[in-house]
Parts: C-alpha cells; sequence; structure tokens
C-alpha cells in the first residue's frame, strides 16, 4: 500500500537535521530518539496538534509512551504503548530499522517495540490525524499506532471485526482495565466486562443492534470518520449511527471516542482554538446509567465487589462503600470494599450467635445478582429472622411479599429512586471493627 506521504516530501524532510525535524516536523529518521524526562523532544504533526513522546506518570519518575492533542490545555492522551510498564526515567524510544519503534529503559532492556521493522524501516511520521506512521524508503506502511487500539478513537480511525478497544485500570493507572468495546463476529458493536486475570469477555452491557441472520446484513466496520461521526458500517454499505444528533464541524473542533475506566464510552468534542481553559463537550454516553445496565452474573460491575453505584450528572459512574464497609484500596474508589467487622461464620472460636449480629437499613441499594435464595409469599420480620439465623447470609431486600437473600461478595450494586424495595445489611453489633495488621518486628524494619 503507498504511504500518503509523497515520497518528494520525505526526502525534502531529510534536508533539515534530525533535531530539528523531530521536533517541528513529526517525521522521524531510523536513529532519531527521544528521551523521557527530555520535555523539550516531542515528534509534532506538521498543524502541531498531535505530539509523539513522553508523558510523565502522576508526578512520578515513570514515563508513558503516548500521542496526546498538544493544543489544548489539558493535552489529552488518545494513544499509549505501554501502560502495564511503565518507563523509568532517561528511558529513550528509537526508531530502528530493524524493530521500528523501540522503547528501551536507561540499562537497554526493551520495554516495548512496534515491530515489523524487518530491516526495513526509514521514517516515521506523526499525522495530523493522531497516527503515527512507520514506513520503508518507497513510502510503502510497515507499522500505525491506529492499529494498535488502546481506549481511544480518532476521527479517520476504522475499527474491524475482531478489533478491541481496552478501558485503563483507573484514571492514572494505563494497565488494562476491566471494559471493552468490541466488533465481535456476530457483527455487534458492543460493550462488555471482563475478567482480568485472563481476559475472558463477560455478558454484553451495550450492543450497537447490527447484528443480522444475513451477513450481508450484519455490521463489519466501527467507523469514525474525518467529519466526527461514528457509526457501524455493515456489509451493504448501509451504517447504524452511534453518534445521535448534529455534529459540530470537525474544521472548527477536535473530536474522540473514548472507552473510561468506569466503563462508559463517550464521545466528545472539543474546539480547536479556545481561548480558555474549556472542557471537551459530550456529544453522546453509551450506556445512559452505567449502574443499572450492568447485571452480569459473573463479574463485580462498575464499583468492585461490595460496591455502591450512582450516576453523576455527566451519566458516569460515582462510588461508594456501604455502612461499615470500607474501600480495598483506599486510593481507588472503583476498585471494590471489604467489611470493617468480623462477619458470621461457622466457627466455636469467636462468637456467631444471632444476637451478635444487627441489620441495618440500607436506603435504595441493592445488589441484583447476589441473590442465593428467595421466600415468598414472606413477611418482612420473618426475612430478617432467616438472615440473622442464616451463617451466609450478609443482605437481605424485602419488597412486595418477598425475601431475598445475598451474601459476599456482593456484585453489581447499585443506588437510586429506581431501586425499590427494603434492603438490610447484616453486621456485627457494637463499635467492634477487624483489628489491623500486626506491627512489623524492629529486627525486620530495616530489611
Amino acid at each position: 500500500m503507498a504511504f500518503d506521504l509523497p515520497c518528494i516530501l520525505y526526502f525534502f524532510f531529510l534536508l533539515f537535521p534530525s533535531s530539528l525535524v523531530a521536533q517541528r516536523n513529526g517525521n522521524a529518521t531510523v536513529g532519531d530518539s527521544l528521551t523521557a524526562g527530555d520535555e523539550a523532544t516531542l515528534w509534532l504533526s506538521p498543524a502541531e496538534d498531535f505530539a509523539f513522546g513522553f508523558r510523565q506518570l502522576d508526578k512520578k519518575d515513570l514515563y508513558l509512551l503516548a500521542i496526546w492533542y498538544n493544543k489544548i490545555p489539558d493535552k489529552t492522551i488518545v494513544w499509549y504503548a505501554n501502560g502495564d510498564r511503565p518507563a523509568p526515567k532517561k528511558s529513550t524510544v528509537k526508531l530502528t530499522a530493524e524493530l521500528g519503534v523501540v522503547l528501551n529503559n536507561p540499562q537497554g532492556g526493551e520495554i516495548w517495540k512496534s515491530g515489523p521493522g524487518n530491516g526495513e524501516a526509514a521514517y516515521g511520521f506523526m499525522n495530523d490525524t493522531g497516527n503515527f506512521l512507520v514506513a520503508n524508503a518507497n513510502g510503502e506502511k510497515l507499522w500505525q499506532s491506529f492499529e494498535l487500539l488502546t481506549d481511544t478513537l480518532l476521527p479517520t480511525q476504522i475499527m474491524e471485526k475482531g478489533g478491541i478497544l481496552s478501558s485503563r485500570l483507573s484514571e492514572t493507572n494505563f494497565s488494562q482495565g476491566r471494559f471493552q468495546f468490541r466488533l465481535i463476529p456476530d457483527g455487534n458493536a458492543v460493550l462488555n466486562t471482563i475478567n482480568l486475570p485472563t481476559g475472558f469477555p463477560y455478558e454484553a452491557y451495550f450492543w450497537s443492534k447490527t447484528v443480522d441472520s444475513n451477513s450481508s446484513n450484519a455490521g463489519y466496520q466501527v467507523v469514525f470518520n474525518e467529519s466526527g461521526y461514528l457509526y457501524v458500517l455493515r456489509a451493504n454499505n448501509t451504517r447504524e449511527a452511534l453518534t445521535l444528533g448534529r455534529v459540530v464541524p470537525a474544521t472548527e473542533n477536535y473530536h474522540r471516542a473514548t472507552l473510561h475506566f468506569d466503563g462508559v464510552f463517550v464521545l466528545y468534542s472539543h474546539p480547536k482554538n479556545s481561548p480558555g481553559n474549556e472542557n471537551w463537550s459530550v456529544v453522546r454516553t453509551m450506556p445512559e446509567n452505567i449502574c443499572t445496565v450492568v447485571r452480569g452474573l459473573k463479574g463485580s460491575g462498575p464499583c468492585g465487589y461490595n460496591g455502591v453505584c450512582t450516576i453523576s450528572t455527566d451519566k458516569r459512574a460515582i462510588c461508594r462503600c456501604p455502612q461499615r464497609f470500607s474501600l480495598l484500596d483506599p486510593d481507588d474508589p472503583y476498585g471494590g470494599c471489604k467489611p470493617d467487622f468480623p462477619t458470621q461464620v461457622c466457627a466455636e472460636e469467636v462468637p456467631n450467635a444471632p444476637e451478635d449480629y444487627e441489620l441495618v437499613p440500607l436506603t435504595n441499594i441493592d445488589w441484583p445478582e447476589s441473590d442465593y435464595e428467595m421466600y415468598t409469599p414472606y413477611n418482612i420480620e420473618d426475612c430478617k429472622k432467616a438472615c440473622l439465623q442464616d451463617f451466609f447470609c450478609n443482605v437481605i431486600v424485602f419488597g412486595e411479599g418477598t425475601c431475598w437473600k445475598k451474601r459476599l461478595p456482593l456484585s453489581n450494586g447499585r443506588q437510586g429512586e429506581s431501586v425499590n424495595g427494603a434492603s438490610f445489611m447484616k453486621v456485627r453489633k457494637g463499635n467492634y471493627t477487624l483489628p489491623g495488621p500486626p506491627p512489623i518486628p524492629k529486627k525486620n524494619r530495616d530489611s
């Protein structure tokens, strides 16, 4: 396939010193490199809309090899290479003929490579579309960042069947997260959660509805066109819109579609020539309410096990812990919650009698996928008694003569006015809390 940058332009770039080219034109030749921590060296696209280089992570001496919108105040990252293996300061990224773009730590150990260079890579180019390309001397593409999907799609980008966007683990942790946007073999574009250790996809919570028994009518590409319009293209060349309503002109606005760490897929626009610190404007949010649509029997939901999800005004997940629970990771409100009291167990050495526990009311909270027992017809007092006498029962929900028992860990928790029924959490009486970890013996503290 011919490279869309004319070869004459390539030779024109070679007339300049490589350091000047790397900073101003986005064109890099074999041997050119960038260093983590040296903010003066970037490969910019010709219009300087996009930058390719290193971004420091959360004020630490760790760096992400990334592409970002360069002209807006927050420098929004749209692509990254080493999310699971951040690079230490003084790491380098270099364009090589053999391996394409190679990221090495300061000791020369390889962290990431683009491949394939095959000894043919001659130069790279940071395009004004946000796509970084590696080509041979004939201008033929060997690799492009658009083919290595991360969490964001940009205008002119196409996702084929089997393509996957993966969320980050958190806002500041670029490791793989628990959510995916995929174009699956039946032609549907879906959002789903995954099992993180294996990547196994769980049930979808959003569908483009582009499946068809006739394969010629099913979806076969997700297209984000140059106008900022996102759609599923069917094999019969018809479009199923993912962008709804009017799209602001791409000549005056940047566009992106990002799968966030909380599982919400959002289409955005941002004025190119903004006089102030304007934020990205939401064009569409998928799904409308992440708290209620993730309902599968597998996985924890947007807020982790035992967490409770409420929807914000911008349709993003807000997570918190129920009464007498606290965050597993104090720095991650989306990572789930743990009880701050000993739960009832079948053991004689600890107090476990029903009278040692009580049921505290919860307001409009439910974990609908965590039921293990249902009694009907029943009354609320019998429902409470049944839970207190059951070692496995941690939560009850009662409504319309039906009692549901639930046990830990609780999944897909949500809170809202639409959550009906009276809910109760079984907790240890009094102010008893679990003891902290034992102190570290002094002789081991410095070892």
